[in-house]
């Protein structure tokens, strides 16, 4: 390796301080940024990369991991005892199945396509399981590999121009359905495939809401992809924002939402870059959005509503590090029903970092209790979760320790 090369943060002997600004680095952050992330000063964090300091303690340790999305803390630690997955989950038993379906490319016309009706109540069908299973990657996993087919299908199939445009409508659906089911599983990989397919699709239906959602969810796989890459993520979405404006007037309700969910996305990143004025600002324009949908609706794909705006207040709070105010807005977001029980646990766990912000580790175990009643599979493959309940299971506080112990074998983090 020449000495210019980067150093691997896997290969031993590397010292935590080490590792820490290699990965750093990696995700293009400054030791400003990761120092305000974590909690400590910049020349506290300085001293612990140059190995002035020693490691410091498993919460900060879990902070710094968190920080940087460290896939597996053995990375971080570099001892292998201390293996544990952190963002991205064990691997889902359909995942086989559906990367399969997303892989294949048949040439020839041997699957004969579905009437298009068919396939849309199919779809239409999936997304209602998805909402309402607990355990609802299980319950899409299993739909998936047919629904990509099928679409595919009736696109190769397609008699005219306006056949064709329906059909990219339907396969950039079943696209946006697969990253959900993608996310935070062990192959990066693919779900970049399926967003960036997905958006190729939807722009070849020429369908305003597809376009919409396949650049709510591409923008999202960008900034996932670390700091570095939130300036894609603003691109995508204001683009989309951008080009969705003059339909608003008159727009329904889908298209009106998904410009609401993409406003809201803006004032995510702000939130995570700690830009805290674009971050309210952009909630704010989402909400108005919201208060022009009917009372009762929710998005099909993204849940946006008027009572999704109260955990999207808590979720800007907690990426601003505002804990006292992150637990102001869940109190307030209590006051509203979300149908969905994958989002309403992804809710629930927002929460809870809100909670253990504000030093209420009891209230955010009991708040990932919540999430797992919601929905098992959301809180089993989310890293925020993880973090938390590897944390509290090393408490001091026995009652606490316990409490968090038994939810994290439940999850599956620890053996029973």
């Amino acid at each position: 390796m020449s000495e210019d090369a980067t150093p691997d943060p896997y290969a031993d002997p590397l010292k935590f301080g080490q590792r820490v600004q290699i990965l750093r680095e990696r995700r293009g952050m400054t030791q400003a940024q990761l120092a305000d992330l974590v909690g400590v000063s910049p020349h506290t964090l300085r001293k612990i990369e140059n190995g002035q300091q020693k490691a410091p303690d498993l919460e900060k340790v879990l902070r710094i991991a968190e920080a940087l999305r460290v896939r597996d803390l053995a990375d971080l630690t570099g001892r292998p005892e201390a293996h544990v997955d952190l963002f991205i989950g064990p691997g889902h038993p359909r995942l086989a199945a559906v990367k399969a379906a997303i892989d294949g490319y048949p040439l020839t016309a041997s699957v004969e396509p579905p009437p298009v009706a068919h396939l849309e109540a199919r779809m239409h069908a999936a997304w209602k399981a998805r909402h309402a299973a607990k355990n609802h990657r299980e319950a899409i996993g299993k739909l998936l590999p047919d629904l990509i087919r099928d679409a595919q299908a009736l696109v190769r199939h397609a008699d005219s121009a306006a056949e064709r445009r329906r059909a990219q409508a339907l396969l950039a659906e079943a696209y946006s359905l697969s990253q959900f089911f993608i996310a935070y599983q062990p192959d990066s990989s693919l779900l970049w495939r399926v967003a960036e397919r997905g958006m190729i699709a939807a722009q070849e239906s020429e369908d305003p809401h597809a376009i919409g959602v396949a650049s709510w969810l591409l923008a999202q796989a960008h900034r996932d992809s670390g700091l570095r890459h939130f300036d894609a993520a603003d691109a995508v979405n204001l683009e989309a924002v951008r080009f969705l404006a003059p339909l608003l007037s008159d727009a329904g309700d889908d298209v009106l939402a998904i410009a609401g969910a993409l406003e809201f996305e803006l004032g995510y990143t702000a939130a995570r870059r700690r830009e805290t004025g674009t971050a309210w600002r952009h909630w704010d324009k989402a909400r108005k959005m919201a208060e022009r949908l009917r009372t009762d609706y929710y998005h099909p794909v993204t849940s946006f509503s008027r009572a999704i705006m109260g955990a999207h207040a808590v979720t800007v709070a907690v990426e601003l590090h505002q804990g006292g105010e992150s637990v102001r807005q869940a109190a307030r977001a209590d006051q509203n029903v979300i149908k969905s029980r994958p989002r309403r646990a992804r809710h629930r766990i927002e929460e809870a970092r809100g909670y253990q912000l504000d030093n209420q580790p009891d209230t955010a175990v009991a708040s990932l209790e919540k999430a797992f009643e919601a929905a098992p599979e959301t809180i089993r493959y989310n890293g925020y979760a993880r973090v938390i309940l590897l944390e509290e299971v090393e408490s001091t506080q026995a009652a606490r320790r316990r409490r968090a112990a038994d939810l994290a074998m439940r999850v599956g983090m620890l053996a029973a």
